[in-house]
């Protein structure tokens, strides 16, 4: 048997094997020499660029999409195995190195598998058209009278066979991809479809698995950044001497950018405890209280509509026998809150740059590292490793970028380890956003006019990456700007109403550095939405559940609606239910809905929650989940995605929450900023609905967004009692039950 040590020293692969049984059989091994490959095609349309054909037969898959966690090592494997017709044990992966994978764009926006995996599949079916016509003419038959088994291509009489290793082994393909190359149909699917283990979990959970945070390189210089005490603080001197005392301990300064380096570890911790350093200038952050009242006040760069149809004039001269509802709701700055804090490894010398990252980018991310060192891309290599988790750029980049500097000033490849403290406090956040709805509602509970308003951070055009903090302290220049995802998205409401307009106000900026976060701006929108649908519900004493059905007319949305109510056994009634004023626990339902961004994933969400009358502690006890993503190539994964999907957006709706000061982010440990615990998890229950005819539509963030409303909504089922500002802390809940101000 390998050993860790030999494992980790060889830059392992662990590659699954797997059965139609679904028994897992796992296989330590390398991939060898995987530079052999530089030099191979890069371009997005060529087949050599995302697969090699080796001359036993089996496969290396090239992908520039990562998987953070949501299973795509196994999915692409089933997305290439199905089209090559060859088992996916024979199938090695090569994820997001800049070197040796196409720049298929950032791993993002729920894209891995709609778009980045599509592309390989049909890289595959086209490979496939392809090594059936070189077999053809090797054995003198008519490709109809050929068939291909895990990757031996047979005459259908028996009489001759050729296998895709004597075809083509390791030889180039030379051909673009064929959008019209067919794809195996779903009556014959062998591997799409299928609940098949993800490679990656056995050597997770045993302790083995390879992070970028167990990345040792010869004479590595261990490094730690003094980040300022506050935010846009400039240094004014150092005193070396402070450090004097801990063995090959030395600073380096670039400008306002300052680190200690050290060939141990536990020295540069110890030295960035010692090294005396004095800063000027920063606390320039506004009132952390005033928040979101700055942000109604502030300048308004543009206006977007985001939907308008009809006459909206029913929200301001009501006819009679109409009724107006208004209400606000606030979604906080929040962070990615990665359990492990960021890292980055470089080695930056005069013949080329290498950088390994836990980026979703690392395509992007290499022409920042070429514009920050003054190369050219082609002069810079970023390799991908796994990290922690984070839905959207957290501190990776940065730690990264850290590195790059670091090394090109010592000489030496450097890694960079970020604190808890760091991650918590200067990765960029997911921004706040505050939105106002109206509707009117005639007498016969139907819903005349509708508006929402958001007052969001506007995102900078063309941002080539989120601007990064040491950048600007070592006086680097990059493009300034702001990052946040389409957060506009999904504030109009999914259902049919004849008077509508959805508008947001784009606001000039926001107190702290953004970029997206799991969902964004979604999750925020959408808690708004269907939180104020159940407001409306309520209003006309409506079932909430009937009132969605008979304002949907996309039959799929009906489905999963009524899915998930079937599942949660939901009896039709108005909320809120009558209250028990002895009862010392209140209990509700709820329920929101979701056609994500209008296009792709379809969700609808229950919940059931109980709620402490004496403290307002929110439990949630249960949760129904109905999806429609379409085309799921691997359903375990799905559910594997949904499971985390919900448990961090409870989490994010009960407790998480940036606050700051005019220095810097004071939250920036568990303690202040804390999340969801494990007595907290719900039972989960899950309607996945396959349709095994029609496209992948995404799953890594759909899941996301209805939880907050469902959420919300069940507690005001179990108390009456609205919550319109997340987080739900119990100090909020109790004042809004007891009418005290928080």
């Amino acid at each position: 048997m390998i050993s860790r040590r030999s494992f980790l020293a060889a830059g392992g692969v662990l590659i699954v094997g797997l059965g139609l049984d679904g028994v897992e059989r796992v296989l330590a091994q390398t991939i060898p020499n995987a530079d052999r490959f530089l030099g191979k095609p890069l371009a997005p349309d060529a087949v050599d660029s995302y697969l090699a054909v080796h001359a036993d037969g089996s496969v290396t898959l090239f992908t520039g999409k990562v998987d953070i966690g949501t299973g795509g090592r196994i999915a692409m494997r089933q997305m290439v195995g199905e089209e090559l017709d060859i088992p996916l044990e024979r199938i090695a992966m090569i994820e997001g190195d800049t070197a040796l994978t196409p720049n298929q764009g950032a791993t993002a926006g729920s894209y891995s598998i709609a778009r980045g995996g599509t592309q390989i599949r049909q890289a595959a079916a086209t490979a496939r058209q392809s090594l059936l016509a070189q077999a053809a003419q090797r054995l003198g038959k008519p490709i109809a009278d050929l068939e291909v088994a895990d990757g031996v291509v047979r005459a259908k009489d028996g009489s001759a066979s050729v296998t895709y290793g004597e075809l083509i082994g390791d030889q180039a393909f030379n051909l673009k991809i064929d959008a019209k190359a067919p794809l195996r149909s779903p009556g014959r699917f062998r591997f799409i479809g299928k609940p098949l283990p993800r490679p990656d979990v056995p050597a997770k959970v045993t302790g083995r698995h390879k992070y970028l945070h167990d990345l040792t390189l010869p004479g590595m210089l261990h490094a730690r950044v003094i980040h300022p005490p506050a935010l846009g603080a400039t240094l004014v001197s150092v005193d070396e001497s402070s450090i004097a005392s801990i063995p090959g301990a030395r600073v380096v300064r670039i400008q306002s950018f300052l680190a200690v380096v050290a060939e141990r570890e536990w020295n540069a911790i110890r030295a960035v405890r010692a090294l005396q350093a004095t800063w000027t200038g920063g606390g320039g952050l506004p009132d952390y209280a005033k928040e979101f009242e700055s942000m109604r006040a502030s300048r308004i760069v543009r206006d977007q509509e985001i939907a308008r149809r009809g006459d909206n004039s029913a929200l301001t001269t009501p006819p009679p026998g109409t009724r107006t509802l208004s209400a606000s709701y606030r979604w906080p700055i929040q962070t990615h809150g990665s359990i492990g804090p960021s890292c980055g490894v470089a080695d930056v010398r005069a013949d080329g740059v290498t950088v390994w990252s836990s980026s979703q980018n690392t395509h992007g991310f290499q022409s920042t590292c070429a514009r920050m060192l003054g190369v050219g891309p082609d002069k810079v290599r970023v390799i991908y490793l796994d990290g922690a988790g984070s839905y959207g750029p957290n501190g990776a980049d940065d730690a990264a970028a850290e590195a790059a500097l670091l090394s090109r000033a010592t000489g030496r490849p450097v890694r960079v380890q970020w604190t808890r403290q760091d991650e918590h406090g200067l990765d960029p956040k997911g921004p706040a956003q505050l939105l106002e709805l109206r509707a009117a509602v005639d007498g016969d509970g139907q819903i005349s006019a509708w508006e929402t308003q958001a007052w969001l951070p506007l995102a900078t055009a063309n941002l080539p990456n989120v601007p990064l903090i040491s950048l600007d302290a070592a006086g680097i220049p990059q493009t300034p700007g702001r990052s946040t995802g389409l957060i506009y998205q999904n504030v109009d409401p999914p259902y049919t109403m004849p008077n509508l307009n959805a508008v947001v106000h784009w606001i000039p900026d926001a107190p702290l550095r953004t970029s997206a976060i799991r969902a964004p701006g979604k999750v925020a929108n959408t808690f708004a939405v269907e939180s104020f649908v159940d407001e409306v519900a309520s209003a006309a004493k409506a079932d909430p559940v009937e009132f969605r059905l008979r304002r949907l007319t996309n039959p799929r949305g009906i489905e999963v609606l009524k899915r998930v109510a079937a599942r949660m056994g939901w009896q039709p009634r108005p909320s809120p239910r009558p209250i028990d004023p002895s009862a010392a626990v209140l209990t509700g339902r709820g329920i929101a809905y979701i056609h994500y961004k209008q296009e792709e994933t379809l969700v609808a969400m229950a919940m059931e929650v109980a709620v402490e009358r004496a403290t307002g502690k929110i439990r949630v006890t249960r949760v129904v989940c109905a999806q429609d993503c379409g085309l799921m190539i691997n359903p375990d994964c799905v559910q594997s995605q949904l499971e985390g999907n919900i448990i961090q957006t409870i989490s994010r709706t009960l407790h998480e929450e940036i606050v700051y000061d005019k220095d810097r982010v004071t939250t920036v440990d568990w303690a202040s900023y804390p999340i969801l615990t494990f007595p907290e998890v719900p039972a989960l229950e899950f309607e996945l609905i396959q349709r095994l005819d029609q496209p992948p539509l995404g799953v890594g963030e759909a899941a996301s967004t209805p939880v907050p409303a469902a959420l919300g909504n069940a507690v005001f089922d179990a108390t009456g009692v609205r919550l319109r500002t997340v987080p739900f802390r119990a100090d909020r809940v109790r004042a809004a039950m007891t009418g005290a101000k928080p």
